[in-house]
């Protein structure tokens, strides 16, 4: 019971308070700027983690192929990118070192498996694959509204259909509207709150409850942020994916430069780097408190 209540509030429970910072659109780009600059500086683990995001996406267009599927090839593809704040917590962790000045290696990016703030870490990455699942349901109950529940034959017959006919348009429109919804609120969730959870622990609740005022209180910087997440993600996937190599970890950084710049600092509550490293060691009382 205590060790489900420490995933969903953290050791301070109730009393952990989280400050959000007002940021602005020029936040976002040196963010953007930073987290380039950690790819650059540690290419090695980041590369690997993209290869995994592109063999991913290879690997969705080809199944759903296989499967009749071809109606939720981009739904499939596109909605991945909703679990990527969770794929991508290894990256968080390499800028954390970076940004403290020590020496980061591939291996630092599995410390998040020894992290106190794992279970909340986990659960938090199962609603975004609830909010996943959610999306491809509802486009799936789309299509066989529109096109009945035989799946399409081919892929060229089909392409031709949605790009020619009003059933295709009102598909691609409203599908278009449902994935808005759900991307905004998987962004809305996860903006800050896995970094948060990386450097403090502060338990479930109270990340997403910071992710969110982060977003009240910014909506033209979240905004922003957001098309400029889905225009790298676009572009990255343009050539077959591959270009997700390069677009998913410098995203990954930035995202934690992001979260930098959009919640205050409090020492007393981070993390100390080898907590994550090493799980036998404990924090020192005022640290706690």
């Amino acid at each position: 019971m205590a060790y489900g209540f420490h995933a969903y509030f953290g050791p301070a429970a109730l009393a952990t308070t989280v400050n959000v910072r007002r940021i602005g659109p020029r936040d976002c780009f040196l963010a953007l700027e930073e987290g380039l600059d950690d790819f650059v500086s540690m290419p090695t683990y980041p590369a690997f983690v993209g290869l995994f995001y592109a063999l991913s996406g290879i690997a969705i267009v080809s199944l759903s192929s296989l499967r009749n599927a071809l109606h939720l090839v981009f739904p499939l593809a596109a909605g991945f990118a909703l679990i990527g704040p969770f794929v991508a917590i290894g990256l968080y962790e390499l800028s954390r070192r970076r940004e403290r000045g020590l020496e980061a290696t591939w291996r630092d990016a599995f410390a998040v498996l020894h992290s106190p703030a794992l279970p909340s870490i986990i659960a938090l990455g199962l609603l975004l694959f609830a909010i996943f699942a959610a999306w491809i349901g509802a486009v799936e109950a789309l299509y066989v509204r529109l096109y009945g529940p035989d799946p399409p034959a081919e892929a060229v017959g089909f392409l031709d259909d949605v790009l020619t006919t009003g059933r295709g348009w009102l598909l691609v429109g409203l599908g278009g509207l449902i994935g808005f919804c759900f991307a905004a609120a998987s962004l809305s969730l996860s903006l800050v709150s896995f970094p948060l959870l990386l450097d403090r622990d502060v338990g479930l609740v109270p990340a997403i409850d910071a992710s969110l005022r982060t977003a009240r209180a910014n909506p033209q910087a979240v905004a922003l942020w957001g098309l400029i997440v889905a225009a790298a993600l676009v572009l990255g996937s343009l050539p077959m994916f591959f270009g997700l190599a390069v677009v998913l970890p410098v995203l990954g950084h930035s995202t934690w430069r992001f979260y930098r710049k959009a919640i205050e600092r409090d020492p007393a509550r981070e993390l100390p780097l080898e907590v994550n490293r090493r799980p036998d060691l404990t924090l020192p009382r005022d640290a706690r408190a």
